[in-house]
């Protein structure tokens, strides 16, 4: 069973950064492709960034050029690099590994979130 931990949340003003990092279990972020999402209140989750194992790239539209998903030179940890936040990034980040289906939301294995408030 992969298990999957998020940690970096926190509170920040807005236009400030967050690192988010997520650790895996049984060498999950070497085996598998790697993402982040996000859920605010009263919203549905919705899909912020991915990682392939070739290192290849996807972001939402809402991140774009304002955050950086990355893989640690030992593949034992995912991050999010969140730079000039807004207080519309303000949700519970989660980790999720496996899969292809990042953009439908459909990956394997979930992490139980990190909270991450932007005030303004």
């Amino acid at each position: 069973q992969v298990q999957l931990v998020e940690s970096g949340g926190g509170l920040v003003q807005a236009g400030g950064s967050l690192r988010l990092s997520c650790a895996g279990s049984g060498r999950a972020v070497s085996r598998y492709n790697m993402a982040w999402f996000r859920q605010a209140p009263g919203k549905e989750r919705e899909f912020v960034a991915a990682i392939t194992l070739v290192s290849g790239t996807d972001y939402a539209d809402s991140v774009k050029g304002r955050f950086a998903i990355s893989r640690d030179n030992a593949k034992t940890t995912v991050f999010l690099q969140m730079n000039s936040l807004e207080p519309e990034d303000t949700a519970v980040y989660y980790c999720a590994a496996g899969g292809t289906g990042w953009r439908r939301g459909t990956m394997a294995y979930w992490g139980k979130g990190t909270q991450v408030t932007v005030s303004s």
